[in-house]
């Protein structure tokens, strides 16, 4: 039976406990078979791209959508599902990778900042300044690299400290038009398990697949420690975290496409108001055009 999606069945409340082992990976179908899921899929593209357009004319507001899981969660397949039908004019979208020098020598949040969507834009993060307080957090030796000051390293809430500037960054984006949605695609062990073997017996996936990966995989329990801290410390009324059931990669990309949906929803577009003057300078225009055609005609 196909279920109606509640986005908010997914979200991380505000204060509230995470324990990832009482969040499902897989959850009932919201659709019915392949053929319905394509279905369910084009008409929610369909609707997205309206919405991306009205973002656009109203000029008033930017998303940005950021992505984070474990490897083989399905983070660049759910982009390139949900977004396919948005114009790429207004949509961008950017993975951050190991930081460059440059970066190393500003704080943590300045390279993702400088690619923050601009006002009528849908912006996307494959992986953020998230990471920062995700596999820096499981693997500190990163740290050595990023030249702080050792008393910053020293300070006993260090990471307190950098929830609290993510938190603080992310309110100040939604007073100024930006809205954050944020989705943790919530992949089980063993489904990760079974998705690398297929990437490795399949020579055409072998490019997905990197010893870096088993080296996280080794990680896992320190992994999910470290997300249920971010979420429970990140997830907030303006910029909620989303915990998507991901063994279904169908059913994930929905559910995420339903949520962006609800949020573009809720900010009430519309396409800019004409005034009578600029009607009435647009009949004139058209009078003229049709009066062109009419001596072509001639």
């Amino acid at each position: 039976m196909k279920h109606t999606i509640n986005s908010n069945e997914y979200r991380v409340k505000p204060g509230s406990k995470v324990k990832l082992a009482k969040w499902p990976t897989l959850v009932e179908p919201h659709y019915q078979s392949d053929d319905d899921y394509k279905e369910l899929l084009s008409a929610s593209t369909q609707r997205l791209s309206e919405l991306q357009r009205l973002l656009y004319a109203h000029d008033r507001y930017s998303l940005l959508l950021i992505f984070q899981a474990m490897d083989a969660a399905g983070k660049d397949g759910a982009i390139k599902h949900v977004m396919s039908g948005v114009n790429p004019q207004g949509c961008q979208v950017f993975s951050f990778k190991h930081p460059s020098a440059q970066e190393l020598d500003h704080d943590f949040l300045w390279r993702t900042h400088l690619a923050l969507p601009e006002r009528g834009r849908i912006g996307i993060f494959n992986r953020s300044y998230y990471e920062e307080v995700l596999i820096v957090k499981v693997r500190p030796q990163i740290l050595a690299a990023q030249g702080l000051p050792a008393s910053v390293l020293a300070d006993k809430k260090f990471w307190e400290g950098r929830y609290r500037s993510i938190v603080d960054s992310e309110s100040h984006l939604h007073r100024n038009g930006t809205r954050v949605i944020k989705f943790f695609l919530h992949l089980s062990r063993e489904e990760q398990r079974r998705r690398f073997i297929e990437r490795i017996d399949d020579p055409d996936k072998n490019w997905k697949f990197s010893t870096a990966d088993i080296e996280q995989r080794e990680a896992w329990d320190d992994y999910m420690k470290a997300y249920a801290q971010c979420l429970e410390a990140t997830s907030t009324r303006t910029a909620p975290w989303y915990v998507v059931p991901a063994d279904d990669k169908k059913n994930a990309r929905l559910i995420i496409s339903q949520t962006i949906q609800d949020a573009l929803g809720q900010l009430q577009l519309s396409y800019p108001a004409v005034s009578a003057k600029q009607r009435k300078i647009l009949q004139s225009i058209r009078r003229k055009l049709a009066a062109e055609e009419e001596g072509d005609r001639c």
